[in-house]
Parts: structure tokens; C-alpha cells; sequence
């Protein structure tokens, strides 16, 4: 397994692509995560009146939670902003997980089958990114792991990846609060 991810990553259409759902990934929660900050509704209109069963009563009840609504928009700002960095991409990834498997089980309890393909995408891509990232990870999850290696192609490590995060989040938050 070791030897077959190493592999993997040595491949440079896999390191773009890696690099670009990062990229787009992190985007779409930093993107996601600004209404919720400036306290302002997922949906144009109120879900106060919807089914209490639906999703839409969901969502209208965390926004009404206010401290809430507002937690779950910083992290995921800072889940968007660590897995875009590319530099703390695993622990953005790490971050990110949890987040995305709760609303990837919001989207399945309340059958939006509509969202459920944009939260199940998210979701694999994410771990995706968590097995691309294993040689790190491995150290938290195993008892016993082998000797670290860093197994990132020097391609991937090139400083101007970082240097677009920092364009690429900063158009993400001009262009949501252009849309706002």
C-alpha cells in the first residue's frame, strides 16, 4: 500500500489535481462560510413555516440559533482557508472532515437529492485528500507507525501553490461580499 501511494503521488496529473480540489474544496466553504459570519440566511427565504421535518426548518433553526450559525461559519472558514494554504492543507482536511460528514448526513436524512450529489462529491473528495495525505496522518491513527517520509513530490511543494491560495481566498471573499 505504501508503495502503490508512493507511486501515486509521484504522478503530476495527480498532484494538480490534488492541489485543485484543495483549491476548490477550501474555496467552497470559505465561499459558504461568509453569509453565516455576517449573520445572514443559507436560503433567500425563511424556513420557519416549512415542514419541521424538511431542511429547510434545519437550516432556519441554526440561523435562529445565532452563535451557532456563527460557529459553524468560522470553522468553516478556517477549515476552507487550512485546506487551501496548501502548507496545512492535511490538518484542513482533518478539519474539514467532520464538518462535511455532518452536512453530507443532513443532506441524506432530509433526502435533498439535489444537494445530496454536491455533499456526497465533497465528501469523497475530502477523502480522497485525507488518503492522498496517510504518510502524515498515520501517526495519529496508528499504535505502532513505521519511520516518517515525506513522500510529497518537490513539484507540489512549489512555493507559487501557496502564493495562489493566498489570491484564489482572497477573490473567494471579494466575490461572496460582491454578492452579498
Amino acid at each position: 500500500m505504501k508503495r502503490i501511494l508512493f507511486d501515486l503521488k509521484q504522478k503530476r496529473a495527480l498532484q494538480i489535481f490534488t492541489i485543485l480540489l484543495r483549491y476548490l474544496l477550501g474555496s467552497s466553504f470559505v465561499y459558504a462560510s461568509i453569509f453565516k459570519i455576517k449573520g445572514r440566511r443559507f436560503t433567500p427565504t425563511s424556513g420557519e413555516h416549512a415542514p419541521i421535518n424538511s431542511l429547510p426548518h434545519l437550516l432556519e433553526a441554526m440561523f435562529q440559533s445565532g452563535f451557532y450559525w456563527h460557529f459553524i461559519g468560522w470553522g468553516q472558514f478556517m477549515a476552507g482557508a487550512l485546506l487551501m494554504s496548501q502548507v496545512l492543507s492535511t490538518l484542513g482536511a482533518v478539519v474539514f472532515f467532520p464538518i462535511m460528514a455532518t452536512i453530507f448526513i443532513f443532506t441524506l436524512s432530509f433526502q435533498s437529492t439535489a444537494i445530496l450529489c454536491v455533499t456526497t462529491l465533497m465528501l469523497l473528495g475530502n477523502i480522497y485528500l485525507l488518503l492522498w495525505d496517510w504518510s502524515k496522518l498515520k501517526f495519529v491513527i496508528l499504535p505502532r507507525p513505521l519511520a516518517y517520509s515525506d513522500d510529497d513530490a518537490p513539484f507540489s511543494k512549489r512555493p507559487i501553490w501557496i502564493y495562489l491560495a493566498v489570491v484564489l481566498f482572497c477573490l473567494t471573499i471579494v466575490m461572496r461580499l460582491g454578492t452579498m
